[in-house]
This record gives C-alpha cells, sequence and structure tokens, in this order.
C-alpha cells in the first residue's frame, strides 16, 4: 500500500491558434504517444496573441498503465535524466518540458512541419486513493497514505535513476 506508481501522464502541445499548425501538432502527438489527442481550448479572449474564447488552441493526451511508463523512461531519457526540485508540487507531482518533437526517436525534422514543444505532466498515486474518489463512504485521504514531494522524488531516483537538483 506504500509503493507509489504513475497514474496518469498528461503530454500537451500549446499551438496558440487553429487550423493547419494544430492538425500537424495533433499528427505529431499522435505518432508520439501511439493515442488520438483531443483539442485544449481558449478560456479566455486575449487580443495581443489574436485568440479568442472556445478557439481551439492546442492539444492533450492522457497516458495510463504501461503506455505512460514507456513514455515516462523515454521523456526522461531526453531531458538526460534530470529534473530540478522546483518542478515538483506539493502533492508529489511533477511537470517538465521537452523543447523539440525532434527529439523521440524515430522522428525526424522535416521544413513542412516545423518544430514543436511539448509539456509532460505526471501524477503520482498509492493504493488506496480510492476512499476519496468513491461515492459511497466518501472518506478523506490519511497523510500516511498521500504522496509528498520527498516520496516523489525518492520514487524517481530509485526507479528511473533521475538526477533531482
Amino acid at each position: 500500500m506504500r509503493d507509489l506508481y504513475i497514474d496518469k501522464v498528461v503530454v500537451h502541445m500549446g499551438v496558440g491558434e487553429s487550423g493547419e499548425k494544430l492538425v500537424k501538432a495533433e499528427n505529431i502527438m499522435k505518432t508520439i504517444t501511439g493515442q488520438t489527442p483531443i483539442r485544449s481550448i481558449a478560456k479566455k479572449t486575449q487580443p495581443a496573441f489574436s485568440i479568442r474564447k472556445g478557439a481551439p488552441i492546442g492539444c492533450k493526451v492522457t497516458l495510463r498503465g504501461k503506455p505512460a511508463r514507456d513514455f515516462i523512461a523515454t521523456a526522461l531519457s531526453i531531458v538526460q535524466k534530470v529534473i530540478f526540485e522546483s518542478q515538483f508540487d506539493k502533492s508529489g507531482n511533477f511537470a517538465f518540458g521537452i523543447e523539440e518533437h525532434t527529439d523521440f526517436p524515430g522522428m525526424s525534422y522535416d521544413p513542412q512541419i516545423g518544430i514543436y514543444g511539448m509539456d509532460v505532466n505526471v501524477v503520482l498515486e498509492r493504493k488506496g486513493i480510492r476512499i476519496t474518489r468513491r461515492r459511497m463512504a466518501q472518506k478523506k485521504l490519511p497523510a500516511k497514505q498521500r504522496v509528498s514531494k520527498v516520496d516523489a522524488i525518492a520514487f524517481l531516483k530509485e526507479k528511473y535513476q533521475v538526477e533531482v537538483r
């Protein structure tokens, strides 16, 4: 019950506009993750960036289980297995960015497509979290079952040999 596991990995590409650029980003995401991405919608209008509320401006994919573990192993090797302590939150989740999609194996630079970066967000949990989510007899999660920043750092060092600075 004390072992940590990766609950989900959310991979996000923010393009900033819809149209052909967003379609290219979706195709890249589908190739890298193996899943069909969904579009992210703008929450506010920002005239300085020519963004309207409700317009699609990015895409994201949620990975769980073995695909999530495989993706994290690949993504951490791209960032040379180095993560900074500031990239963790108090709940043990962490996030990092990948500057170029061409760093992934099998991806090459194409002048027609360009270069796209992405954000990777990882949610870590322990068994027993269901008591906070179930409908009947819902309870608070005890402090010893919550994932802390220290637990998450130890998990990454042990499981993926990541250096945390």
